[in-house]
């Protein structure tokens, strides 16, 4: 069974204000932290369905989930498919959807899927082991426009164009094999005094990688658009994000289906009914992880969770 802390974990299952009857989406199943505090609120009539394209994810959950599977589903499935999941469920509609975005602490731990750039390891970067693409494919065979796009639009890289001129110059001596080298080339590529200061040299192109590797972005951004259409009124979505890039998509993707009043500001209240939206904020601005928690999970740091309920 795998070690994973999980991040805003009262506070995302909390924003999904459960019903014991009601039925409920854990979209990133990971190491099950949020799946089984939301199972333990259900009662015999409310029902779990937790995604993940990861296999490790899906046997750790059985383990773990172990006292409440009469009411879990566990589906192998990326939650980009979350309505076709639903549909061959024969599921209509939910009462509470969760994502928790990025990588899960197991699959940077375990050095050998290559998503870490502290442990030499094949480049993979696959989060579901039956994809096709992955970092490898893209190091050596992607030209060095959509490398250095792909570096500068997934990980804000300052350097993004040296380093993708100096991968293309390793790779002309030969293939770049494993995240080991890849590390070394991106060090050579930024310059020595922006080395020393920040996180580690090589975060943000691994960063970038993975979510090319994954289309994590526009895995989200369907995810989300279809949580709006399967979530009953009254129903949640609770979001946590890791990254500016991600917590944008959320942020205005929510801003999009907000009720918005349109009558004039001088009108002493509102007339218009809010217009036609879909979504009302639970949280205004989002919620952060506590010093008590950062003190015990340095990797919440970057953590923010949004709420929205279907009107």
């Amino acid at each position: 069974m795998f070690q994973h802390i999980t991040v805003l974990k009262e506070e995302a299952v909390d924003g999904l204000a459960i019903k014991p009857d009601g039925i409920y989406v854990d979209c990133t199943l990971g190491g099950a932290g949020h799946s089984e505090l939301i199972a333990s609120h259900l009662g015999p009539g409310g029902r779990l369905i937790a995604l993940d394209q990861d296999d490790w994810a899906l046997d750790n959950a059985k383990v773990r989930l172990a006292a409440y599977m009469e009411r879990v589903t566990l589906v192998k499935s990326n939650f980009r498919y979350l309505a076709q999941v639903l549909r061959d469920l024969n599921i209509d509609g939910v009462d509470g959807v969760l994502f928790d975005l990025g990588v899960s602490s197991p699959q940077l731990d375990e050095g050998e899927r290559g998503f870490s750039y502290n442990h030499d390891a094949p480049l993979d970067m696959r989060m579901d082991q039956d994809g096709m693409l992955t970092a490898n494919d893209i190091v050596n065979t992607w030209d060095d426009r959509e490398i250095s796009r792909i570096i500068t639009n997934y990980g804000e890289e300052k350097f993004a164009r040296s380093i993708a001129r100096k991968i293309i110059a390793a790779r002309e001596k030969a293939p770049i094999e494993t995240t080991g080298e890849l590390v070394e080339i991106i060090k050579s590529a930024i310059p020595a005094a922006a080395r020393r200061t920040g996180p580690h040299p090589a975060k943000r192109t691994f960063q970038a990688l993975r979510i090319a590797v994954n289309d994590e972005l526009g895995a989200e951004e369907a995810g989300l658009e279809q949580t709006i259409d399967v979530l009953k009124p009254g129903g949640r979505a609770s979001v946590i994000t890791f990254h500016s890039l991600e917590d944008r998509i959320c942020k205005q993707l929510f801003a999009k289906f907000v009720e918005k009043c349109t009558c004039p500001p001088d009108f002493p209240m509102c007339v218009c009914g809010g217009g036609n939206g879909k979504l009302k904020l639970v949280t205004r601005k989002p919620i952060v992880p506590s010093e008590t928690e950062l003190e015990q999970n340095p990797r919440a740091r970057s953590a923010k969770l949004r709420v929205a309920e279907k009107l």
